[in-house]
C-alpha cells in the first residue's frame, strides 16, 4: 500500500518527504485555501518534491469547466492527477478526461456503487472518505473493504485511494482491507512511526554505550 499526505503545506511535504516513505500527495482546495497561495504555484512546488502522482481538484460543479480545469491542471507536471467529485457531472469529466489519458481521482466515494461507476468512467484511483463514514454512524472501513472487493471480482484496474483517515489504526486497517493507497495527515504520518518501546529501546541502548565508553576510560 502507498503512504500519501494530504495536504498542501509544502514545509510538511519536504520535511516527511525526506524520510524516504512517501508516493504521493492528495491536496483540496480548503488544504490550499490554508496555504495562501494559488492552486497552480503550490501544485506545481509539491511536484518538484515529490515525484509520485499529486492530486489537484476542480473548483467547477459543470462538467464542460471541470473538463477545462481538468486539462488545465494536467499540464502542471507529467504526475498531476485531476480530482473530480463523485457526481454525474463528475463521472461525465473523468470519462473525457481518462479518455485523453488524464490520470482521475474521483473523490467524495462514500459507496461500493459509487465506486463501481468511477471505475466505469475510467477512473485512475477512487477515493472513499473512511473518517466521515464513521461521523455519520457507517463502517467507513467496511465500505473500503466492499470496494476492493467489488474491484477484484470485477477486474477493475481502479485503485482504492482510503481518504479520511483520522488515526494509525485507520492505516492498518486500510491495509488489511487491502487499499492500494492510504492518504493522511502529516500528524497521522508522524504517529505511525511513534511507539514508547521504541523509544525506550533507544535511550536503553545509548545509555549502555555511554557507560560502557565510561567504565573503559576509567
Amino acid at each position: 500500500m502507498d503512504l500519501y499526505l494530504d495536504t498542501a503545506e509544502v514545509s510538511e511535504i519536504r520535511e516527511l518527504a525526506a524520510w524516504g516513505v512517501l508516493s504521493g500527495v492528495t491536496t483540496n482546495p480548503s488544504l490550499v485555501a490554508k496555504s495562501g497561495r494559488s492552486q497552480a504555484e503550490v501544485i506545481q512546488e509539491i511536484t518538484s518534491i515529490v515525484p509520485g502522482p499529486i492530486s489537484a481538484e476542480v473548483l467547477s460543479t459543470e462538467p464542460q469547466g471541470m473538463i477545462a480545469e481538468g486539462r488545465k491542471l494536467a499540464k502542471i507536471a507529467d504526475n498531476v492527477v485531476v480530482k473530480v467529485p463523485l457526481i454525474p457531472s463528475g463521472l461525465e469529466a473523468c470519462s473525457v478526461l481518462a479518455s485523453e489519458g488524464v490520470n482521475v481521482n474521483v473523490t467524495l466515494c462514500f459507496s461500493a456503487n459509487q465506486a463501481i461507476l468511477a471505475a466505469q468512467a475510467g477512473a485512475w484511483c477512487v477515493s472513499p472518505f473512511i473518517g466521515r463514514l464513521d461521523d455519520i454512524n457507517e463502517d467507513g472501513m467496511q465500505t473500503v473493504r466492499d470496494i476492493v472487493e467489488v474491484y477484484r471480482v470485477q477486474g477493475y484496474a481502479t485503485r482504492v485511494l482510503a481518504a479520511s483517515i483520522r488515526h494509525s489504526n485507520h492505516v492498518t486497517q486500510a491495509a488489511l482491507a487491502g487499499a492500494d493507497i492510504a492518504t493522511m495527515p502529516a500528524k497521522v504520518l508522524r504517529m505511525m512511526v511513534k511507539h514508547p518501546l521504541t523509544e525506550q529501546g533507544l535511550e536503553k541502548f545509548l545509555a549502555d554505550y555511554r557507560k560502557s565508553q565510561e567504565e573503559a576510560e576509567a
